[in-house]
């Protein structure tokens, strides 16, 4: 993880393990209310404006609570330290298309219900997105090496590639608010659902910098090392508001605002969060020995999540313990890299 001085409340609170506890328990809180303002009000702007429940879930639900993964990938690539940004961002990436899936399933009464465009639409473009970074980082080797191993630099026009796919995403979402047959917009103080969500995200926002902050200080204090904390620690982290939304929305009965946050959230994520950390610094080296093999793992996810949504098109309880089960394999293989006893990760 980056090195930096941990601050509490920025020094207020002495810096020892218990008040880290504390912070770690208060922030999730926080966080809890705040994922509830940003659910409630991205309702109602929904309802306002007409917009389908997959397009809710994917872009305006998904956006928001997708604010700490961009704002992590901004502070590593500011510190010098893209790959761990990167490896945060796929960490939280397999968490989302894993474990948010299997505990939204879990905590409804009934199986977890998708319909074809969340599997043909979402799911796949997902997996485009996948596609996408592996192919952007594979030029960054091919034609701006470094000169060692393979190491590659990502810049300006690169971070463009996956930019400019994010662009055709929100023009497929924007056409399917055309096509979508609202049934009138409800009336709503608009102002106040507008402000609620900016509070919404601004408490998420502080409460996930506090969270981390505590949770790297906690992992430093107790020799958690660096490659086991950031890609499953620090992503679920990061990844708490996700989860926090899917669940409450598939309790509510909202399958569809549930699966799309999670599949439209990690399409912001990875073509969007990464290439801003890009265009802010200008260039960043990325090691294409780490980032494949991440992706890999991540492709292997989400094929296992397309799989189930596919199969009567929901998640039924069984299935979403296999995913549980998958996560488990995932943090598994994770320790196994940092024990020396698996070596795909080559540059690591």
């Amino acid at each position: 993880m980056v090195e930096r001085p941990t601050m509490v409340l920025g020094g207020v609170l002495p810096d020892s393990p218990i008040v880290h506890g504390l912070v770690i328990v208060a922030a999730t809180g926080f966080i809890w209310f705040g994922s509830g303002w940003l659910e409630e009000s991205a309702e109602r702007l929904a309802a306002h404006y007409g917009l389908p429940p997959v397009v809710q879930g994917s872009v305006v639900v998904a956006v928001g609570s997708s604010f700490p993964e961009l704002s992590s990938v901004v502070f590593t690539a500011l510190a010098g330290a893209f790959d761990m940004g990167v490896g945060a961002i796929v960490g939280s990436a397999v968490f989302n298309v894993l474990m948010i899936p299997a505990l939204s399933g879990i905590a409804t009464d009934s199986d977890l219900d998708a319909n074809r465009e969340i599997v043909y639409k979402e799911a796949q473009f997902y997996m485009l997105a996948v596609a996408t970074l592996v192919v952007t980082f594979s030029l960054a080797v091919i034609y701006i090496p470094t000169g060692t191993g393979l190491v590659g630099q990502v810049t300006r026009p690169l971070a463009l590639i996956p930019l400019l796919l994010y662009g055709l995403y929100l023009f497929i979402q924007w056409q399917d608010v055309n096509d979508h047959d609202a049934v009138g917009g409800t009336e709503t103080d608009i102002g106040r659902a507008w402000g609620k969500l900016a509070v919404g995200l601004v408490v998420i926002l502080v409460a996930v910098e506090q969270l981390v902050g505590s949770v790297e200080a906690l992992g430093t204090t107790f020799g958690v090392p660096e490659f086991l904390a950031g890609v499953t620690v620090i992503a679920a982290a990061t990844s708490l508001p996700d989860l926090l939304v899917s669940v409450r929305a598939a309790r509510a009965g909202n399958s569809t605002t549930s699966l799309g946050n999670v599949l439209g959230s990690n399409t912001f994520d990875l073509l969007v969060a990464i290439p801003i950390g890009v265009l802010i610094v200008g260039s960043v080296p990325i090691d294409f020995a780490v980032a494949v093999p991440m992706l890999g793992v991540l492709t292997l996810a989400t094929v296992l999540l397309f799989t189930v949504l596919r199969t009567e098109l929901s998640i039924t309880t069984l299935e979403s313990y296999a995913l549980l089960v998958g996560y488990g394999l995932f943090v598994a293989w994770v320790i196994a890299e940092t024990a020396g006893v698996t070596h795909l990760l080559r540059g690591s």
